[in-house]
């Protein structure tokens, strides 16, 4: 079977996508943190409030060895249609929930949910499997309590990069439990999917800093709970799949799209044109239209429970 690239590029204006190109041509590539001190050195420069109004509800779950604090925002008109769980990014060593606290705000009031964001915790003070631990424990609080807490059971699911990584972790492990099925999407924007080195994806990124963090203490790293492109993937829920052509990400999505749709699964891959690494969190028109398609494709999920 051959296809090309393009004929997998989502259709956008194409003013949208000469604007992109020009404002990634005036921006300067980025990577991240390269050893334990650089990190130190951009999570100070990360940990600027990031304030929403109304603010958010901090609660902490009960997890297997540690507690996990979550972020809840519910919408300011009326009760919630379906609750949305939000693991944000960062490499699976930076970050925090409430960095996403904004957007959070703006998503629970659009489509009326209610947004839980997890404060996970982070590499490598915290290596696999204290991650996935925190989010699995988030996700079974939810299959449990929604309903009581929030009014409905219709859950999905979403992150962005390693978030959208852990997301797909922590279904496997809820479908493995028997508990995937309250779940009806998941929304997963350029995920890690292989941090073994084993696929040509994989090593594309082999020389991470953030991969030595996260597992640098896993001997092999091709468990799904790391890297889910090696997991049996059947019975998940319907997944949207957000990716830019100059990700480098972007073979590690299309196999995992591939794997998805292979074990019988619904799956929506949704490629930009000339879009990095993180696009979704850029200034440009084609992030908006790309979170506005995130945003229509979750409320038909949450609509069809």
């Amino acid at each position: 079977m051959r296809f090309a690239l393009d004929a997998l590029l989502a259709d956008v204006p194409a003013e949208q996508v000469a604007e992109a190109r020009d404002f990634y041509k005036s921006r300067a590539a980025a990577r991240g943190p390269g050893s334990l001190e650089g990190l130190k050195e951009a999570r100070v420069k990360r940990a600027a409030l990031h304030a929403a109004d109304p603010s958010a509800i901090e609660v902490t779950v009960e997890g297997a060895t540690a507690g996990v604090p979550v972020r809840i925002f519910t919408p300011v008109d009326g009760p919630p249609r379906g609750v949305y769980l939000d693991i944000h990014g960062g490499g699976f060593y930076m970050g925090s929930a409430v960095e996403g606290d904004g957007r959070n705000r703006a998503l629970a009031d659009a489509l009326q949910l209610a947004v839980v964001s997890v404060d996970y915790r982070l590499a490598p003070e915290h290596p696999w499997p204290a991650a996935p631990d925190d989010c699995e424990a988030a996700a079974l609080w939810l299959v449990e309590e929604a309903d009581a807490r929030f009014g409905t059971s219709r859950l999905a699911i979403g992150g962005s990069s390693a978030g959208a990584t852990l997301a797909l972790a922590t279904l496997l492990r809820l479908r493995d439990r028997g508990a995937v099925g309250r779940f009806t999407g998941a929304a997963l924007q350029f995920g890690a999917y292989d941090l073994s080195a084993r696929t040509p994806a994989g090593r594309r990124i082999a020389d991470e800093y953030f991969i030595e963090a996260y597992t640098g203490h896993v001997e092999d790293r091709t468990a799904p709970d790391i890297s889910p492109v090696y997991g049996v993937l059947r019975g998940l829920p319907p997944t949207l799949l957000i990716i830019g052509s100059a990700d480098v990400l972007l073979e590690d999505n299309l196999a995992l799209a591939g794997g998805l749709s292979a074990a019988g699964n619904d799956v929506d891959l949704r490629v930009y044109p000339d879009s990095p690494h993180g696009f979704t969190g850029h200034p440009t028109a084609m992030a908006r239209t790309a979170l506005s398609g995130i945003e229509s494709w979750l409320q038909d999920r949450i609509a069809q429970a």
